[in-house]
């Protein structure tokens, strides 16, 4: 046998007896003919009926006797399209790809959608998946979270391996970006079946699912079970994952002890995870590490300004080449309008907060509310009370819309509570204060005298 016919016999052997069936049925349909005509003299039609159906594999030589009845090739039916075509279209969803990376989200659009359309129609679902993704990151990246919600729960649904960790990961980091915590973390415990059956815990995916699933705890305020995740996955990553994988593990690890108030620690992690992703080729995550990289570095008492805003305008120079989402955009937009608050720049921290409440998607109502608060704080010190309040009470009304108990949001709220209590909203401050203990998950608890019955 030639290399050639091992190379096709290798195809054959690893391609779905279901696809190939269909693809068969459907040449066979294409030209109007019944079984019994493709069958002929040379084959029988149940064999021929069971091929259609996926439930018996062709042998090399009847694939070929099929091919050449139907007027097509080996090669079109292992495919669904010729050699050329199914190289063309992977180089065009290649080229979706990359465009979305560098953040042209109109062109990476076109590209995905159009060469979905032929991956269908070639019916190679390797690539009709790889374009569904696509396009379901296109909508993630344009702000429509709801949509590309929808597109990868459906993708996940019938996927497996490392496709399906890849689609595990940007569904909760999606789940996570419309504040519906509880379904973040639970796309983790549904992948953990395949991660484990499969033994993906030390792919570069399976770390990097691990972290997306921890950060969604630690909005939820879950700091324990989030450090427990960060570090069993910064072990698996040093013993055989990428530095890719080995940054993601430092970082996110460093954002559980920024919350715990070890800054020093939360720092030294993320220069760890910086020297990492800079080795590598990953814009848009280095892009979002020097943006928490200058938060710490605000957070620092006292704060290093200079250095924070060096790293922060790099981050969001570089996140706008990528295909990172509004909402991403925008909050990088408030980090910048906070330490420029902190340098005295005042007019420069207005317009940039003002930004980002304009780019700020619909759901992401978190992240209008911190832009609000942060554009509140820059007018109150531009001496314009007025507007500063109104903008802490529009910052409310969000944040009242938000239901459930969240770490961030209670943050929030207590931030908010301090600001109205310096302009001399003191009832105003009082419900923030309330917000952020419901936020917390506090409750007050009933009176034995409130549930007495008045005597009749």
């Amino acid at each position: 046998m030639s290399q050639v016919d091992t190379h096709v016999a290798d195809k054959l052997r690893m391609v779905e007896p279901v696809m190939l069936g269909s693809r068969v049925r459907s040449a066979r349909l294409a030209r109007g003919w019944t079984q019994s005509d493709l069958a002929g003299d040379t084959l029988s039609i149940g064999y021929l009926s069971r091929i259609e159906t996926g439930t018996r594999r062709p042998t090399l030589s009847v694939l070929e006797v099929i091919a050449e009845r139907l007027g097509t090739t080996v090669d079109a039916l292992l495919h669904g399209a010729t050699s050329a075509e199914y190289k063309e279209i992977r180089l065009g969803l290649d080229y979706a790809e990359l465009a979305l990376q560098n953040g042209e989200v109109v062109d990476a659009e076109l590209q995905a959608r159009q060469f979905l359309t032929r991956a269908e129609r070639a019916s190679h679902q390797d690539l009709v998946d790889h374009g569904r993704y696509l396009v379901a990151r296109v909508l993630e990246a344009g702000g429509q979270l709801d949509e590309a919600i929808t597109e990868f729960e459906a993708l996940l649904d019938g996927a497996s391996g490392l496709a399906a960790i890849r689609f595990g990961i940007a569904l909760s980091r999606c789940y996570r970006e419309v504040g519906d915590l509880v379904l973040a973390t639970e796309v983790g415990e549904r992948l953990r079946p395949v991660i484990e059956d499969g033994g993906l815990e030390h792919t570069d995916e399976g770390v990097q699912l691990a972290m997306t699933v921890a950060l969604a705890y630690i909005e939820r305020g879950d700091l324990s079970r989030a450090a427990r995740i960060c570090t069993s996955a910064i072990r698996v990553a040093e013993e055989k994952a990428s530095p890719t994988a080995r940054s993601t593990a430092y970082w996110n690890t460093s954002i559980v002890y920024s919350e715990r108030g070890d800054t020093e620690t939360a720092l030294a992690l993320a220069g760890r995870a910086l020297a990492l992703l800079g080795e590598g080729q990953d814009v848009r995550n280095l892009a979002r590490l020097r943006l928490e990289l200058g938060r710490l570095q605000l957070s620092l008492d006292p704060p290093d300004v200079h250095a924070a805003l060096d790293q922060i305008r790099r981050g969001n120079r570089d996140l706008r080449s990528t295909s990172a989402s509004a909402g991403e955009r925008a909050q990088g937009e408030v980090v910048l309008a906070r330490a420029l608050l902190l340098d005295g720049r005042l007019e420069e921290a207005e317009e940039v907060a003002r930004s980002a409440q304009e780019e700020t998607p619909d759901g992401a109502s978190l992240g209008m509310a911190d832009a609000l608060i942060v554009h509140g704080e820059a007018l109150a010190e531009l001496g314009r009370r007025e507007e500063s309040v109104a903008s802490y009470h529009r910052a409310a009304e969000v944040l009242q819309q938000l239901g459930g108990s969240d770490r961030w949001v209670a943050q929030a709220w207590c931030e908010l509570a301090e600001l109205l209590e310096r302009a001399g909203e003191m009832e105003a401050a009082r419900a923030a204060l309330k917000g952020a203990a419901a936020a917390s998950g506090l409750r007050v608890r009933s009176r034995a005298r409130d549930r007495a019955i008045s005597p009749g």
